[in-house]
């Protein structure tokens, strides 16, 4: 058995434990393996598993290397997570099943434009900026409402809220108010946790956990 699919298996066993010592019930978080930087040789064991969600980062990149497969696979998805600059929106919207990072009006206003062109309707999260940190992307919680708004106005498909919390710090209070957050605009999914922080993420019900390290191993 490769590595991947092996580290996969234990994250699915440690979201049972999690799920049965919290009681859940019809609740299962969605994996997306961050396969960003990782070459196609190191990704494939995991899509012949069976694996249907992949994350990137950079839309040229995730163009050469999932194009062929996509042809082949439709039902593999792929989830952009890192900062979307508008100038590459076009690419991204034709290759891309979700964005994670929708975090400003300009972003959402070009999304809504270029998949009118393509026909096509992507999945998208608002990124909550939930830490305020200056550093890091997001939108202002004081401005999301602004931008939910807009999105519904332009038929935009938003299914929930993302955020990253600080590294350093507890992710369960960030955690704990971007699922409020969520909650009040009765969004259905929301994208937390990492591999560092999944298991917090699973008790707060994140629906899509981002993990790469703890599946692929570390980047060089």
């Amino acid at each position: 058995m490769h590595s991947t699919i092996k580290n996969l298996n234990d994250i699915n066993s440690t979201i049972k434990e999690k799920i049965k010592e919290y009681m859940y019930e019809n609740y299962y978080p969605n994996i997306v393996a961050v396969s960003k930087t990782f070459k196609i040789e190191h990704i494939n064991h995991l899509i012949e598993f069976g694996h249907k969600h992949f994350g990137e980062n950079k839309v040229q990149e995730t163009i050469e290397k999932w194009t062929e497969i996509k042809k082949r696979d439709s039902s593999i998805k792929l989830h952009m997570l890192g900062k979307l600059q508008t100038n590459k929106v076009k690419l991204a919207v034709r290759i891309f099943d979700y964005i994670h990072s929708v975090d400003s009006l300009k972003l959402a206003k070009k999304i809504s434009e270029e998949q009118k062109k393509y026909n096509k309707q992507l999945s998208l999260f608002l990124q909550v900026n939930i830490g305020n940190e200056a550093q890091k992307s997001g939108i202002n919680k004081n401005n999301l409402l602004e931008l939910v708004n807009f999105c519904n106005e332009s038929k935009l498909k938003i299914i929930g809220l993302m955020c990253l919390p600080p590294f350093e710090k507890d992710s369960s209070p960030y955690f704990d108010e971007l699922k409020n957050l969520n909650n009040q605009f009765n969004f259905k999914e929301i994208s937390m946790g990492m591999s560092h922080d999944y298991e917090t993420a699973v008790k707060y019900k994140s629906t899509f956990l981002r993990i790469g390290s703890k599946i692929f191993g570390e980047r060089n």
